[in-house]
């Protein structure tokens, strides 16, 4: 699904623009995708960023709102062994997205939907709305935490576990950008049978509870574009709801 962005992109319209259209009603959407993130071997490191992106642009056709630039750095601390992985702490990732909801509502936003594509990031945004000054203009809608999505990839999953990189995310990548998709770089990680442990993913320590040699926590070996369509649809449908 190819989505026109021109209309809604603050980046891409003139300041009095922007002005008419919030003070028409238009809601802002603040998407969160890391821009640099390790994705395995076989996806980019913008690959959050490019989800988000996609996401915001499908919901600004649904409502009528206006979509700031992604924020592509955010509290990612598993991945920072991987060269080129950033992270910022949650305290400062937290104090980011709180001044930028209070400059969007303050220009007239009649609300602000956050786009979260992370899971490290949930509890700080969640903090950052918190910490706004009106929280109760401000949707923080989880891209990959919803209960369709949940549903959906239990059902559909194949990999003993996963949430990275993996069996799911690769699906989706297969249909919103499959030239990015490198299927014949795609590496599982060793699995455990006690499944994942606590803390950051390693590239090189075999002992550490999550080895991840490729970068990928999961099987994205097992992913298929008819996977990936019964994800994006399970997004947008949580997405959609979430945001009205």
């Amino acid at each position: 699904m190819k989505l026109d962005a021109s209309r809604h992109e603050v980046a891409s319209l003139t300041w009095d623009r922007v002005k008419e259209r919030l003070q028409a009603g238009a809601a802002a959407i603040l998407p969160i995708g890391a821009g640099s993130k390790q994705h395995g071997l076989h996806m980019p490191m913008a690959t959050d960023q490019l989800f988000a992106e996609y996401f915001a642009r499908a919901l600004a056709e649904k409502i009528d709102a206006l979509i700031w630039p992604t924020l592509t750095y955010g509290a990612y601390p598993a991945f920072v062994a991987y060269a080129g992985s950033v992270t910022l702490s949650n305290r400062t990732f937290a104090a980011v997205v709180t001044e930028i909801a209070d400059a969007l509502l303050g220009f007239g936003a009649s609300r602000l939907v956050i786009l979260d594509t992370g899971l490290s990031t949930i509890a700080p945004v969640a903090a950052a709305v918190g910490a706004a000054r009106d929280p109760s203009r401000i949707r923080h809608v989880k891209l990959f935490a919803g209960p369709r999505f949940e549903n959906v990839a239990a059902e559909i999953g194949q990999q003993p576990y996963g949430t990275h990189a993996d069996e799911i995310e690769t699906s989706l990548m297969l249909v919103i950008a499959p030239e990015l998709a490198d299927m014949a770089r795609a590496q599982p990680m060793p699995f455990s049978p006690t499944g994942p442990g606590r803390g950051p993913l390693s590239p090189d320590d075999p002992s550490a509870p999550n080895y991840a040699p490729s970068g990928s926590f999961g099987d994205p070996t097992l992913a298929t574009r008819d996977k990936g369509l019964k994800v994006l649809t399970a997004i947008l449908e949580d997405m959609v709801e979430a945001a009205r």
